[in-house]
């Protein structure tokens, strides 16, 4: 049975370009906006330039008018909070299922997401904090506050948000940093002159902070 089928999700994965496998080597686990697919964040993920990195990119399962999105949402910026929940779990399952089915290490996984991508990772981080060890959340808005809170001491964060996005009001975002930071997250914020859209200058500090971070 094809591996796509036997994890659940629709997925892609590509191995790490180094040519030894290397067990402390990261693993990006790619989470698209809404109406993308498993294909999105790729280029992304190479203009990181973090060659010794394999990258594991699922599609979301829920759709929204024939649009892929990882969670549900009632309204515009109103999750359906159950739904994010169990779709949480879902996905951390997949990636810990994938992390047996590909043999990469399932402590050395970087989340990078964008928007409803970057809110479901977000969630990971809050309610399944042992499959990330840090993220990169381009235009996050806070997914929902758990009970009890994590003890994220041990995660390193980048939050890229846009001044001029239509979609996620600065206070949401801010709002996700104060909880992050709350619950113990080494988190750096990026505030980009834009809107909701990805943008070169998101890229650039993004690599910039995982060297920075010497995450590699």
């Amino acid at each position: 049975m094809n591996k796509k089928n036997q994890l659940g999700f629709i997925h892609k994965f590509i191995p790490s370009e180094e040519s030894s496998k290397d067990h402390d080597s990261l693993t990006l686990l790619l989470l698209h906006g809404t109406g993308g697919e498993e294909n999105d964040l790729i280029p992304i993920a190479k203009m990181l330039e973090i060659t010794n990195a394999s990258i594991l990119s699922p599609r979301g399962r829920v759709l929204e008018n024939g649009m892929p999105r990882f969670f549900r949402r009632l309204a515009e910026g109103v999750f359906d909070i159950e739904d994010l929940k169990f779709r949480t779990n879902e996905l951390a399952d997949f990636v810990r299922d994938a992390s047996k089915t590909y043999a990469f290490d399932l402590n050395r996984i970087m989340a990078i997401g964008y928007s409803n991508g970057a809110n479901i990772a977000a969630s990971l981080l809050l309610l399944r904090p042992e499959i990330l060890f840090s993220a990169i959340l381009f235009r996050p808005m806070i997914p929902l506050v758990p009970e009890p809170l994590p003890n994220l001491s041990n995660k390193r964060v980048l939050v890229s948000a846009g001044l001029r996005d239509p979609i996620v009001a600065s206070y949401q975002t801010k709002d996700l940093i104060d909880l992050l930071i709350r619950v113990g997250a080494n988190v750096s914020v990026q505030w980009q002159n834009s809107g909701h859209e990805l943008t070169q200058r998101d890229v650039k500090l993004a690599r910039e902070w995982v060297m920075s971070e010497s995450l590699l």
